[in-house]
């Protein structure tokens, strides 16, 4: 047993090193690989002609999936498609268990039940693996005054379970130990599937001293034993043959990566990298390689433009020469087979494309692509060790996206499910543009036009980061607002990610001009172009994007009829502050990439000033709506509150909607449906 305040500080160890883990996640850290199919894709529809379909409603956006996730077994001979069979806006779900050499013929069905299940995986091939979020309140007491109030948070509660495929028995891992399964929120963190070990898996879970330690479990009985134990601040490992070599910690406030290598069991952490939260990645892990004490890795090394998969000496720390690199594009991600193996090199330009190991790979990828007639996203998820049958999903502009089996031998091509029943013909097209820049260069972004193509409205919709980058993919944001007879248009200004670090470079300190004349220009091309309707022009985003569009609503009066901010900085030079007070890197690391981006405070004052939009709230003339997490720890809330309170003083129309218990826009979907509709409804008052 543990004391009462023993097991809180255990509990706030799990929820914190859960959202970093999280973070770690969403930037990409360790990449995406053999997971990315099993952990959830999205779904397509049936298409049908006619001369003008009808747009779907908002509500057909936010309706739960049909098709959850869906997986290959290590020896490819079956696959698991975890569907919801239940009617009527109930959730029931059951894996359905296919055979891969008739995968038209019956399949056997295994109930689940009302679960919200977030990975599937295949253990080996006879169990799966399964995430469960289990919905739980905690509650506590703050001190507000010399008061003392109660409050309580509505959190998740991951377990994992292994299901048996032939006789439908489950066991939770870790589920001997009762003490564990009460306290820590979180023991749903599989680190390896342990390919040469099929009757375990590794796993991380946080002690009651507060370190995270590594465990082997075994998926048939869900007892586990200890392998080796990190710090409080680390966050995972990756592994070669069960053994660590690799680890991720964080600082103490949660806004940097160090990451630490060793050569195996005896040798030593040292560490060879590290990045901040928040920035482009710069590194991540691969997977181990034939050669013992030596990985694969994707770095981006000092003086170099674009991040590139090449070799680590885990021992020297020394890197190999590039292996898979293309100028002008840093890698997104990339594939192994059920073994661990690598396969290939993931890059979107601006569909996804593949470098493969095995050159013979390519000719099938592009015929997968032709079968969606050029239009989707063919990524390959996980494949059979004998690399011959492979899981695919598709995802696109107007394909919610869909599960595809794909028998290399055969050439064949078989149909899994959809995550949803929208019908494609019922959503926007969207076609990619090369935008002229009043400067000379040219930018890449992606304009989506409403389902009857008819011109109209426009809004300007601009991605976070600002270090990430809008793919010619779904994105329900963009399809949302185009169902409502709007066109949106997504630029990848100067200053975004994923083209090389000089492309990134060329926004640095130009926050409230170059990025914005981007943005600017973009509008205006897509609007000569097509024919829009210039006097209709809006502009919205979330993070970065939040920030562009209050800045828009500065400097373009004249153009944007309303501007949308979510979780966005109004303040630069708060922002900074905020920054340098909060960074407890040795050197002030995370603070300078900052002040790197935006600008110094001393030197560069008046232009930091210049380019926050609080600063400046009396010269913006639309209507302004500001949306913000209470909770956020990416953009402290007080940058929206503060930005109404500026708007408000100047007597400008602002609405505010602090949302309860939430982070950066990390809000459930019932919460983003009601935002949206009220998002449209200020869009629709707009261009009225």
């Amino acid at each position: 047993m543990t004391s009462t305040s023993s097991a809180q500080r255990w509990r706030s160890a799990q929820a914190r090193h859960d959202r970093l883990l999280a973070t770690l996640s969403r930037r990409g850290l360790l990449g995406f690989g053999a997971g990315l199919a099993a952990s959830g894709a999205f779904g397509v529809g049936v298409s049908h002609a006619r001369e003008e379909a009808k747009p779907h409603s908002l509500d057909a956006f936010f309706t739960p999936d049909v098709v959850v996730a869906a997986a290959l077994s290590p020896a490819g001979d079956r696959v698991a498609v975890l569907r919801n069979i239940g009617e009527n806006g109930a959730r029931r779900l059951a894996v359905e268990v296919v055979d891969a050499a008739d995968p038209t013929g019956p399949r056997r069905v295994v109930p689940i039940g009302d679960q919200e299940v977030e990975t599937l995986a295949w253990a080996n091939d006879r169990r799966v693996l399964m995430r469960l979020a289990i919905p739980v309140t905690a509650g506590g007491t703050v001190s507000i005054g010399s008061k003392l109030a109660s409050r309580t948070v509505d959190l998740h509660s991951r377990r994992m379970i292994s299901v048996d495929l032939d006789t439908g028995g489950a066991v939770v891992l870790f589920g001997n130990e009762r003490n564990r399964q009460r306290e820590s929120l979180n023991l749903g963190a599989v680190v390896d599937y342990l390919p040469n070990d099929p009757d375990h898996v590794l796993m991380a879970a946080r002690e009651y001293s507060g370190r995270l330690a590594l465990h082997r479990v075994s998926v048939y009985t869900g007892r586990a034993s200890l392998v080796d134990a990190g710090n409080t601040n680390t966050l995972t490992w990756a592994t070669r043959d069960g053994v660590p070599v690799m680890r991720i910690d964080t600082n103490a406030r949660g806004s940097m990566f160090n990451i630490f290598v060793r050569a195996g069991a005896q040798g030593s952490w040292k560490r060879v990298w590290r990045q901040s939260i928040e920035q482009a990645r710069s590194f991540f892990w691969i997977a181990a390689t034939d050669r013992p004490g030596v990985a694969l890795v994707a770095a981006r090394l000092d003086g170099e433009d674009v991040m590139s998969i090449r070799d680590l000496d885990l021992e020297t720390l020394e890197f190999g020469p590039p292996k898979a690199s293309r100028p002008g594009l840093d890698i997104s991600d990339y594939m192994l087979d059920a073994k661990g193996d690598f396969m290939g090199a993931l890059f979107f330009a601006p569909r996804a494309q593949y470098d493969f190991v095995d050159a013979d790979m390519a000719p099938h990828h592009l015929a997968m692509n032709r079968f969606f007639d050029d239009e989707c996203n063919v990524v390959l998820g996980t494949a059979d060790a004998a690399r011959n049958r492979f899981v695919v999903y598709a995802t696109g502009p107007r394909e919610p996206g869909a599960w595809y089996l794909y028998d290399k031998a055969a050439r064949n091509f078989e149909y899994l499910g959809s995550r949803t029943q929208m019908e494609t013909d019922r959503l926007g097209p969207t076609e990619t543009l090369a935008v002229p820049t009043r400067d000379g260069a040219t930018i890449e972004a992606f304009l989506t036009a409403p389902p009857s193509r008819k011109p109209g409205p426009l809004i300007a919709l601009v991605h976070g980061g600002p270090e990430v980058r809008d793919t010619y993919d779904w994105d329900r944001e963009a399809q949302a607002l185009a169902a409502q007879g709007w066109w949106v248009v997504q630029p990848n200004f100067r200053g975004s990610g994923g083209f090389g670090k000089a492309f990134a470079r060329e926004g640095y300190r130009r926050w409230g001009e170059r990025m914005q004349e981007d943005v600017e220009d973009a509008v205006a091309h897509a609007v000569r172009t097509r024919g829009l309707d210039a006097d209709r022009v809006a502009i919205m985003g979330t993070s970065y994007g939040g920030y562009a569009a209050l800045m828009g609503a500065v400097r373009r009066p004249d153009l944007y009829k309303t501007a949308i901010s979510i979780c966005g900085v109004g303040d630069l030079g708060d922002m900074l502050d905020h920054e340098r007070r909060d960074d407890d890197s040795p050197d002030g690391y995370v603070y300078r990439l900052w002040a790197d981006r935006i600008g110094d405070p001393q030197s560069d004052a008046a232009m930091i000033e210049a380019a926050s939009p609080r600063r400046r709230a009396d010269e913006i003339a639309c209507p302004v709506l500001l949306v913000h997490g209470e909770d956020d720890a990416v953009v402290p809330v007080h940058q929206s509150r503060r930005m109404h309170d500026a708007l408000r003083a100047a007597g400008k129309t602002v609405d505010y909607v602090e949302v309860t218990g939430a982070g950066h826009a990390d809000w459930e979907d019932e919460i983003d449906r009601s935002l949206m509709r009220r998002y449209t409804a200020l869009l629709r008052q707009a261009f009225a």
